[in-house]
């Protein structure tokens, strides 16, 4: 029975995987160019495992950027990570703490939507995320070394759009996330911030000061607004 809830957990992984190939591909190939070396880039991948936060963490090596404005700015990315790991834990109840945070680990948004649709149609079982989140995070670091060892071979992945993959991916998850009036107002606001902070405001703390004011009115104006 583990066996098979195993196979059906990597079963489950392939979809994401096959997400996962082209974009850590232009990453690899970003942070290549970057100035990482093979190895750090796939223990960037092992250790930190979070697609948004790697590419904002080499944009920001890019331009300079130092190691508080990379820490915080990829910590508040990542911290959606909190609400999923709240939203399986109900379903796991019975799994050790220390299983739990090792499951907690390897939590993504891909293998997240796939774990909980899992466990609304079956029974919870926590030997299929051993099966589907390690599978994933695999995908996901041979893609990244496999783009870092492409690297050397182009010399100018501008050429092929690779450079565009950040830009793009942040694109689409905004449009994702635009589902009401609350959450336009909370991107709209954070666009202007960052661009007037940037403006008046020397360094590079604009996109943090910028998502933490509008994260922070878009959650007072909805609760506001439910209160009356």
């Amino acid at each position: 029975m583990t066996r098979h809830l195993v196979r059906q957990g990597i079963s489950s992984a392939v979809p994401v995987v096959l997400g996962y190939l082209p974009l850590g591909f232009a990453f690899g190939v970003l942070a290549h160019g970057a100035g990482l070396s093979i190895p750090e880039i796939f223990a960037m991948s092992l250790l930190v495992y979070a697609g948004s936060a790697q590419f904002i963490a080499i944009a920001l090596l890019q331009s300079g950027a130092g190691f508080l404005t990379i820490v915080v700015t990829t910590f508040l990315v990542n911290l959606r990570h909190l609400l999923f790991s709240a939203s399986l834990a109900p379903f796991l109840k019975r799994v050790r703490v220390s299983r739990l945070a090792a499951l907690a680990y390897q939590i993504t948004d891909e293998s997240f939507a796939v774990a909980l649709g899992h466990f609304t149609k079956h029974e919870a079982e926590e030997k299929f995320l051993w099966g589907l989140f390690p599978a994933c995070q695999l995908g996901w670091t041979l893609s990244t070394v496999l783009g870092a060892w492409a690297g050397n071979l182009i010399p100018h992945p501008e050429a092929f759009g690779l450079n565009y993959a950040l830009t793009a991916m942040f694109i689409c998850l905004l449009v994702f996330q635009l589902q009401d009036k609350f959450t336009y107002l909370a991107a709209l606001t954070g666009g202007i911030l960052a661009l007037a902070i940037y403006v008046w405001l020397p360094g590079r703390w604009n996109i943090i000061l910028a998502t933490v004011v509008a994260a922070t009115l878009g959650v007072g104006v909805e609760q506001w607004k439910k209160s009356t």
